[in-house]
């Protein structure tokens, strides 16, 4: 019954102790959450989160381009280099792993748990980034397609 509450104050102690805060914030909100028994909150951060997590880091990577820094021509210009071109490849294989990472968590939820672990072994042995779930589930969904298309 208490259960959630000890792995998420495992959650929350982890992260501190391993310096990740956008881990300890996001595990003291859902922590919060559950002791103040918004149940209706709880369930739109976990059925909404998502999406609004993507809205907000898309609206930031954008911002260059509305403070001028990044222009049209800066944009051209990518396709000039190795790096660029390189990292066009990447930026369009990201968002299809996204898309994939996405699909994978509405429809197999039991991956979700090893993805979590896998994230926070991540952040906390080698000072990754908590944006995992969606990577680990894309590059998962990747890996699962080319297993069913071998077979």
């Amino acid at each position: 019954m208490y259960i959630e509450y000890i792995t998420l104050g495992a959650v929350l102690l982890l992260s501190y102790i391993g310096h990740n805060m956008t881990v300890f914030y996001a595990a003291a909100i859902v922590l919060g959450l559950k002791i103040l028994g918004l149940t209706t909150a709880l369930n739109a951060l976990g059925s909404q989160g998502l999406n609004w997590g993507i809205i907000i880091l898309t609206a930031a990577i954008l911002v260059p381009i509305a403070n001028g820094t990044i222009t049209i021509q800066t944009m051209l210009d990518a396709f000039r280099t190795h790096a660029g071109i390189i990292a066009i490849v990447a930026g369009l294989l990201a968002a299809v792993a996204g898309g994939g990472g996405v699909e994978l968590l509405q429809n197999s939820p039991d991956v979700i748990p090893a993805l979590i672990i896998g994230t926070m072994a991540g952040v906390l042995l080698f000072h990754g980034v908590a944006v995992g779930p969606l990577i680990a589930g894309g590059l998962t969904y990747f890996v699962l397609w080319i297993l069913k298309a071998v077979h």
